[in-house]
C-alpha cells in the first residue's frame, strides 16, 4: 500500500510540475508577444523622426548657396574690414555656417538628392532671386572696397541676407517633416535673428 501511494504522490506532483512549467511557458509567450508590441511603436518613431518631405529638401538645396555667400561675404572681412567687431561677427559667421553646409550636403546625398554645386567665385547669378542673396554686382562692389566703406556695406548687406535666411528657415520649421532639418531651421532662426540686432546696433554706431 505504501508503495502505491508513493507512486500516487510521485505522479501527482509531477503532474503539478508539468503544470505549472507550462502556466510559466505561456506567461513567457504572453510577455514576449507584449514586449514586441511595446518595442514596435518606438522602432516607428525612429522610422518617422529619419523621414523628410519635399520641403526638406527644398530648404536644404537653398540654404547650401545661401550659406555658402554668406560664407563667402565673411571671409572678405578679414583684410577688409577696419572694425574689430565686424571682424569678429563675420569670423562666427565663418564658424557657425561651414558646418552647417556639410550637414546640409549630407542630408542631400542621404536622401539621394541633387546637391547644389559650390558657385564658383562671386558668380551669384543663379541664385540672386532667392531671399536675401546679393547678385554678382552686389559681391563685386563688396569685393572692391574696405575700411569703414567695407564695414558699413558688408553690415548693411549681411541684414538683408540674414532676413533672408530667417525667412527661408520659418518656412522650413513650419512645413518640414525632418526633424534635424527643423532643428537646424530653429538654430538658424535664433542665432541670426540675434546677428541682425547686433548688426542694426553696429550700424547705428557708424
Amino acid at each position: 500500500m505504501r508503495t502505491t501511494r508513493t507512486l500516487i504522490r510521485r505522479a501527482c506532483l509531477t503532474a503539478v510540475a508539468v503544470s505549472a512549467a507550462l502556466t510559466l511557458t505561456a506567461c513567457g509567450g504572453d510577455s514576449d508577444d507584449s514586449g514586441s508590441a511595446a518595442s514596435s511603436p518606438s522602432v516607428s518613431a525612429e522610422t518617422s523622426a529619419g523621414t523628410h518631405n519635399a520641403q526638406d529638401v527644398s530648404f536644404a538645396q537653398g540654404m547650401i548657396p545661401h550659406h555658402q555667400q554668406a560664407v563667402e561675404m565673411a571671409g572678405l572681412a578679414a583684410d577688409r574690414a577696419s572694425s574689430a567687431q565686424v571682424k569678429d561677427l563675420a569670423a562666427r559667421i565663418e564658424k557657425a555656417q561651414d558646418p552647417e553646409i556639410e550637414t546640409m550636403t549630407g542630408w542631400l546625398k542621404s536622401w539621394d538628392e541633387k546637391v547644389p554645386e559650390a558657385m564658383p567665385g562671386m558668380d551669384h547669378s543663379g541664385h540672386s532671386g532667392m531671399a536675401g542673396m546679393m547678385d554678382s554686382a552686389d559681391m563685386e562692389k563688396l569685393g572692391k572696397v574696405s575700411g569703414k566703406d567695407f564695414d558699413s556695406m558688408f553690415l548693411t548687406m549681411m541684414v538683408e541676407h540674414h532676413e533672408g535666411a530667417v525667412e527661408m528657415a520659418t518656412t522650413e520649421k513650419a512645413k518640414g517633416a525632418d526633424q534635424a532639418a527643423t532643428a537646424m531651421a530653429g538654430d538658424i532662426i535664433t542665432a541670426q535673428n540675434a546677428e541682425i540686432s547686433e548688426m542694426k546696433k553696429l550700424l547705428g554706431e557708424s
